[in-house]
């Protein structure tokens, strides 16, 4: 009997639909892409209309006869790739190995991988989008050029190694720009004003200075502050507004792939490649036990906000059930698509109603759970009723000061019941206004019993200095907002941008917050003065939008290809001739003179930063580190080097304190500072600081790999008092601030002076 061929990309998807398919049926998977670009040229001929040449790639050899000798004996193949551009891209590699073997191939797509889901897609078969395997090819043509090319600039201007990127470098560019204007700002004193008062023996309410003689309040120092508080505390105050209405709190859009990435790292603290990893372990499937392997949410990768009519036929149901008919709206909700959304698939959504967390939840881990209960929280709640709240607004005056209190309380809850707003965002930016950290202000419930005419009495006046902060340094969060609102990038791309940035060095990542480094400053400076097109934040977006008409129909791969090259190639010839004069330009003199030959001593730049080397290179190659960088002696350990023998001694340097060995630069060996923790796992080895190869900071043992102990955060030589665990973890909660919590039974302690 004759079988059909179904090929996706993944093994862990293929298990999951030959669950759902009869014995009629064959499933396998290419395991990703099996062509790309040569690694070794540039595989684009740009005098031959940019003919591409891709190859198969390494180890895929073995994957494709395995896929050839399953066509030989099919009735069809169906290749059901991701369905995206990428997913089409890659089907029309598959059918361009296969079609000499079996013609019978057709093109199916998947947005969900359930029984339904996969019926749906079989049963509506069609051929290869070329407009949409064109775009992506031409996105990876685009991408190719601009890393062949502007690369070896970069190498002869500041060292070999380095690397460019079409969006990526404009990506480091906005991070790089933040970075600028943090170092530039300058903090401006303001001073507010908090009045405590009563009315008709109410209980006390606060209300904030807000205007004098009509005018915004303009308070900028402490002289001006006392002058201002004497006056009004010479004024008696009476209520002449008093406002009350209701307002809507309407809920969220379901999730698309950035705000999915965006609430996982505000409120579960995963990176964006973490997120989309256990994304793509949901869709492709889980083991539900008698239920055999279903996917549980839909296809991860989407700009669209669109539902399907079933799917919020079915929400709603569930939401009358389990809340009752007041949570649900008359009609159905339905969000807007974005400026540039390709609305090819629906929202990331759950695939069923009936795997609702509870449910599920003995069948995943603690992180794959945390992600799904987002999912389906999200989605329920955005099909639900809005959140009700009565406003109270209460207006002061006292001859020219007018005071202000406001607040609300809520009526009704409505989707709030399933997905709360009120969880801190910790990435979200503040402008510099007056009003940035009202959070601060003292609060307090307003008196329902206050009237117009009322007479008020201030009880007290509190003056507070404040000063304007700089903009906020972009988070993994903030920075796919900023790309998706720049329209920089596709929903595929943002893990990925982020993940090859901080790979790069051009960025750093402490305490989840992105920090542009000298060398990514460096880069992105020689990159925009030289080539300002292609760093252009609108040009990356609008060739975003030209690789999108191609997808449409509406435009040519040569002719976008044309249009972008063309200029940039020109703008290369005219830069590069002036390569050594800029590379010349970064090499800065110094009063140091060399101990090997007497010539000075100049900074340069190398893979490990910027250095000090002989002017007489190559005859002389003596270098040594910046003198801010070199390390200076703190103390002598009692520690010997494992390579000579000497003894070791404590020495700080720019990344903090680390043993060197004391016959530097004879020896050059060093070794991290224990944190004066004996290893709870080996008991042999040291607890020491170490860096992931992201530059992360964590913790680990002295003897890895023989030891695998490791932790984020930092253990703390203190038994735990509840449960006598040998140490604690310090932690740092934005609203605990520094503490320490067991590892073992979660008991959470103040920080004590002697644990730090």
């Amino acid at each position: 009997m004759t079988k059909s061929l179904i090929i996706v990309e993944s093994p862990s998807k293929a298990k999951t639909i030959n669950k759902y398919l009869g014995k009629q049926f064959v499933v396998k998977a290419s395991v990703g892409h099996i062509k790309n670009l040569p690694k070794s040229k540039l595989g684009v001929d740009p005098e031959n209309n940019f003919e591409a040449t891709f190859e198969i790639m390494e180890k895929k050899e073995a994957v494709i006869k395995e896929l050839q000798k399953a066509a030989e004996g099919a009735d069809k193949i169906l290749i059901a790739t991701d369905p995206d551009r990428e997913g089409e891209a890659i089907a029309y590699d598959i059918a361009e190995e296969i079609v000499g073997i079996n013609k019978n191939i057709q093109r199916v797509l998947f947005h969900e991988i359930t029984k339904t889901g996969i019926e749906e897609g079989i049963q509506n078969p069609r051929a290869i989008d070329m407009n949409m395997v064109e775009s992506q090819r031409a996105r990876r043509v685009m991408d190719r050029i601009v890393g062949y090319k502007l690369s070896p600039f970069i190498w002869k201007t500041v060292y070999y190694g380095l690397s460019a990127g079409r969006v990526q470098s404009v990506a480091v560019r906005l991070i790089c720009e933040r970075e600028e204007a943090i170092r530039k700002f300058i903090p401006t004193e303001y001073w507010s004003m908090i009045g405590e008062f009563t009315s008709n023996h109410s209980d006390p309410f606060y209300a904030k200075l807000v205007k004098i003689n009509g005018a915004p309040l303009k308070i900028s120092n402490k002289k001006t502050a006392d002058e201002v508080k004497s006056l009004i505390e010479k004024e008696n105050f009476v209520i002449t507004n008093v406002t009350k209405k209701e307002t809507l709190r309407n809920p969220y859009a379901p999730f698309i792939t950035s705000t999915l990435q965006q609430d996982a790292s505000s409120r579960l603290r995963f990176s964006a490649k973490r997120t989309m990893m256990l994304a793509q372990k949901l869709y492709e499937g889980i083991d539900l036990g008698d239920e055999g392997t279903v996917g549980l949410i839909t296809y991860m990768r989407t700009d669209s906000t669109r539902v399907s009519e079933n799917m919020i036929s079915d929400v709603r149901n569930y939401i009358y059930n389990s809340y009752g008919s007041e949570y649900i709206p008359k009609v159905p909700r339905i969000y807007k698509k974005g400026k540039v959304s390709q609305d090819a698939h629906e929202a990331i959504r759950p695939t069923s109603i009936k795997n609702n967390p509870k449910h599920v939840k003995k069948y995943l881990d603690k992180d794959l759970f945390a992600l799904y209960e987002l999912i389906w929280n999200r989605f329920v709640a955005s099909q639900m009723s809005s959140a009700i709240y009565e406003q109270l607004s209460v207006e002061l005056t006292g001859g020219k000061f007018l005071f202000r209190a406001t607040g609300s309380t809520p009526l009704f809850r409505g989707f709030l019941q399933v997905y709360d707003d009120s969880i801190k965002n910790n990435d979200n930016e503040k402008n510099n206004n007056i009003d940035s950290d009202e959070d601060d202000d003292p609060t307090s419930k307003i008196p329902n019993t206050l009237k117009v005419d009322d007479v008020a009495n201030l009880r007290s006046l509190l003056e507070r200095q404040h000063f304007t902060k700089p903009p906020a340094r972009y988070t993994e969060s903030s920075l796919v907002k900023e790309l998706e609102a720049q329209g920089i990038g596709r929903p595929s791309t943002y893990a990925q941008i982020i993940s090859t940035i901080v790979d790069r060095n051009y960025v750093e990542q402490n305490e989840r917050k992105l920090f542009a480094t000298e060398l990514g400053m460096l880069v992105t400076n020689i990159l925009k003065h030289n080539f300002p097109k292609v760093l252009n934040v609108k040009f990356t977006a609008l060739m975003e939008e030209e690789l999108e008409t191609i997808a449409k129909g509406k435009n040519t791969y040569l002719q976008v290809l044309n249009d972008f090259y063309h200029p940039f190639i020109d703008a290369l010839n005219q830069v590069d001739k002036k390569a050594n004069e800029i590379k010349k330009s970064l090499i800065e003199k110094t009063d140091d003179i060399c101990d090997l030959c007497g010539k000075n001593f100049v900074k340069k730049w190398g893979r490990n930063g910027q250095f000090m080397a002989c002017s007489g290179y190559p005859k002389c190659k003596n270098t040594k580190p910046l003198p801010e960088d070199q390390a200076k002696i703190v103390e002598v350990s009692n520690v010997m080097c494992k390579e000579c023998g000497s003894q070791m001694v404590v020495k700080g340097g720019k990344f903090g304190t680390f043993l060197g060995c004391s016959t530097y630069p004879k020896c050059t060996y060093t070794q991290p500072m224990s944190i004066g923790l004996n290893c709870p796992k080996c008991k042999t080895g040291h607890v020491i600081e170490r860096k992931t190869k992201r530059k992360r900071n964590f913790y680990g043992c002295s003897n890895y790999p023989d030891c695998d102990f490791a932790s984020w955060d930092k253990p703390v030589d203190m038994e735990c008092s509840i449960c006598k665990h040998g140490y604690l973890l310090k932690k740092y909660n934005k609203n605990k601030g520094d503490f320490l919590k067991c590892p073992e039974c979660k008991e959470e302690f103040d920080l004590v002076e002697e644990s730090t």
